[in-house]
């Protein structure tokens, strides 16, 4: 069992004598905090800081992180609060210990929407201080370490939740040990019959496998003494939930994945990294298409090495990485590499670490913007997850700056990866100077342009594509914000209009009879009011009632509010998601037109003689006259019926036609034929009435054309 005094001999190492008391001084106030508590194992409560303290010591952190990991438990488990610690060990400590901390005082619907709400307020904290984030992981390392004193179903539960979100988080920002760690001892717990199976099967093939692995590390060894080379040569064991991993994703065998022998060379030098490279492709011939160059392009969380496949002799493949040591400290401890996260000159760290923690500093500023526009917890946790397995892809901007995105990451990824506002105002772009479609997976090694305009917005559609959390989030954020804008707009209007009736409008009504509706809907501000409105949830006959002037309540003439019929709501085409045009009829500017309200969708447009708006036309209160605006500036889609005496090439022919008059045919098929006739459908876009007018007239003319119709 370890102890304080042990921990305190330990951090001799690095740490002066007067940290270490106040390291220890932390120590026995959470054992006195914790006094009479247990773990399930039986053991004293303060054994487990103890060990989370252990942990970090090992990355050689600094005294205020041991001393939050001593008291990360304390706010939680017992009666100190945040300003109890803060007055004992400063405001740091403070910060980083609530960070930690579980929300267990508040009630969720689902555990799922708990755990959501802790990664929500860890983000956070870790956006004041990266700290948290190594304390969480040490927290975590050390209770799957004891997770067999839990029940099984508990013990399932929190190692997919490890699997999810802490072992990602620990590979997102470099600390691969404890990434390897998390993940075994998570895949162990969640699948325990298969972990067995995987680790007996390894056991037996590195038995097999030893005598290969000895004669290539020394073939190795060799051949960089005789280039003169100093280079530690080492064979890398693949860890269980990699093997497993790898099994699942590529379909492949034990053996398959097994058959792959992979080495270590660690060097002295970036140059020497790369003449190590050349000395290996000419002891075995490189597999082509398999070399990556991480110390030239960084992975997004520091990572840097050379990584390459070789055929060695009797059909051997070998994977090789070629790194220096700093790469090799950085590769195993991340952002946690030389403590140099409490030196904002860099001074203690090296270079290779110094660019892991920006990395990660810019990952915890995506997050937290990210969940500034999450609607919720659930949402945000899904944009996250998203963005915690990448496989990176490296692209360009035209100006030759690189960009790294997860694999199957668009154009839409990458502008919104440039700026947020580049995303929102994206309307195509140029893949290596060709134009390409916003929805095409990109590929390493691509220069991307996107193009812009400034009445662009994002299309629901995206989400459909994107695979970044910061482009999901960023585009649900917009379209709702905008949603409600317009939906707000339009509600102002539909009010204004029955209030007209009144001799009334929305900027004079009485306030009291306005809290009081408000009140009632448990609604907060009138903006709340006209956006149901807006959207269907309320009609606006309804709140204008309610809301009329005193004077009028009695006074006013029983057709007045018919009158509403006279005075049609002017379309300007312009009122965006909250305004829909029926699919049935599809009206155009030019055709008479009205509107009803449905639930949800906004002010939906028929055309005033179209079937199915017959049995609302005559209720004044659920339909609403409109007129078209006098200018408009979009396009209205129109089906046409047309009957032709069939040929080779009479659809070329219509689409021509109709194209000659600047209408764009959207669709265009045969439906039926009668012998030498044929009746084809027609999808096409005009301005108006007069431009349909033209477009049929022009269709008429043709000597195939027998019968055209609107249908």
């Amino acid at each position: 069992m370890p102890t304080i005094d042990a921990l305190s001999q330990r951090l001799n190492d690095y740490l002066d004598p007067q940290q270490i008391q106040q390291v220890r001084r932390s120590y026995f106030y959470a054992e006195q905090a914790h006094d009479g508590q247990k773990r399930k194992s039986g053991e004293p409560y303060v054994t487990h800081p103890l060990a989370a303290a252990n942990i970090l010591a090992e990355l050689r952190l600094d005294p205020q992180s041991l001393m939050a990991a001593m008291l990360h438990d304390v706010i939680e488990d017992t009666e100190i609060s945040y300003s109890g610690i803060e007055a004992q060990f400063g405001k740091s400590v403070a910060d980083i210990v609530d960070g930690v901390s579980k929300l267990t005082h508040l009630e969720f619907e689902t555990k799922a929407e708990a755990q959501a709400s802790n990664f929500q307020k860890m983000v956070l904290a870790m956006a004041e201080d990266i700290r948290v984030i190594l304390v969480k992981l040490a927290d975590r390392l050390h209770n799957m370490r004891t997770l067999g004193a839990m029940p099984p179903h508990k013990q399932r539960r929190i190692a997919r939740e490890t699997l999810d979100i802490y072992a990602p988080i620990a590979a997102r920002l470099g600390m691969r040990d404890i990434q390897v760690e998390l993940e075994d001892l998570a895949f162990q717990a969640h699948f325990p019959m298969r972990s067995k199976h995987i680790r007996r099967a390894v056991v037996q093939a590195r038995g097999q496998r030893k005598d290969v692995i000895s004669s290539i590390q020394e073939t190795i060894e060799k051949r960089l003494q005789q280039e003169g080379l100093k280079g530690q040569v080492s064979g890398r064991e693949k860890h269980l939930y990699s093997i497993y991993s790898k099994m699942k994703a590529q379909r492949k065998s034990f053996s398959e994945i097994m058959d792959v022998f992979a080495f270590r060379i660690v060097t002295e030098s970036v140059d020497d990294c790369y003449r190590a490279l050349g000395t290996v492709h000419n002891l075995y011939k490189p597999v082509h298409g398999r070399f990556k160059d991480y110390i030239a392009i960084p992975k997004a969380n520091g990572y840097q090495s050379l990584h390459t496949d070789l055929f060695g002799a009797r059909d051997i493949t070998i994977e090789v990485q070629i790194r220096t040591k700093e790469m090799d400290a950085v590769a195993s401890q991340g952002i946690a590499e030389h403590g140099h996260y409490k030196n904002d000159d860099g001074t203690d760290a090296h270079e290779s670490a110094v660019g892991s923690y920006k990395r990660a500093r810019k990952w915890v500023q995506g997050l937290l913007e990210m969940h500034q526009r999450a609607g919720n917890s659930m949402e945000f946790i899904d944009s996250v997850k998203t963005d915690l397995f990448p496989d990176e892809v490296y692209v360009f901007t035209p100006l030759g700056k690189i960009l790294e995105l997860p694999s199957g990451a668009t154009p839409v990824d990458f502008a919104y990866a440039v700026h947020t506002d580049v995303g929102n105002s994206c309307v195509s772009c140029r893949i290596n100077r060709r134009l390409a479609p916003l929805s095409q997976p990109l590929e390493n090694g691509q220069t991307v342009e996107i193009i812009t305009t400034p009445s662009a917005q994002p299309n629901m559609a995206w989400t459909n594509f994107v695979v970044t959390g910061k482009a999901r989030s960023a585009i649900r954020h917009f379209l709702k914000n905008q949603q409600r804008h317009e939906s707000v707009e339009l509600g102002r209007r539909l009010l204004n209009q029955f209030l007209g009736n009144y001799g009334s409008s929305v900027s004079e009504i009485d306030l009291n009879k306005l809290d009081e509706l408000l009140n009632e809907a448990e609604l907060e501000t009138l903006d709340d009011l006209l956006e149901d409105i807006g959207l269907g949830n309320r009609m606006a006959y309804v709140v204008a009632r309610r809301l009329r002037p005193a004077e009028t309540e009695e006074t006013v003439a029983e057709g007045s509010e018919k009158n509403s019929r006279q005075k049609p709501l002017s379309i300007k085409g312009t009122e965006g998601m909250v305004l829909q045009y029926a699919k049935c009829c599809l009206p155009i500017p030019g055709d008479k037109i009205i509107g009803h309200i449905s639930t949800g969708k906004g002010l939906v447009i028929h055309q005033t003689d179209c079937r199915n708006i017959g049995y609302l036309r005559d209720d004044a209160e659920k339909c609403i006259y409109l007129e078209w605006s006098d200018h408009f500036d979009e396009e209205f889609s129109v089906n046409l019926n047309v009957e032709v005496e069939s040929h080779r090439g009479i659809i070329a022919e219509l689409a021509t036609t109709a194209s000659s008059t600047k209408a764009d045919v959207v669709a265009i098929d045969i439906k039926e034929h009668e012998g030498q006739l044929a009746h084809v459908h027609m999808e096409v876009t005009v301005t108006d009435r007069t431009h349909l007018a033209t477009v049929m007239k022009k269709l008429r003319r043709l000597k195939s054309v027998n019968r055209i119709n609107r249908a």
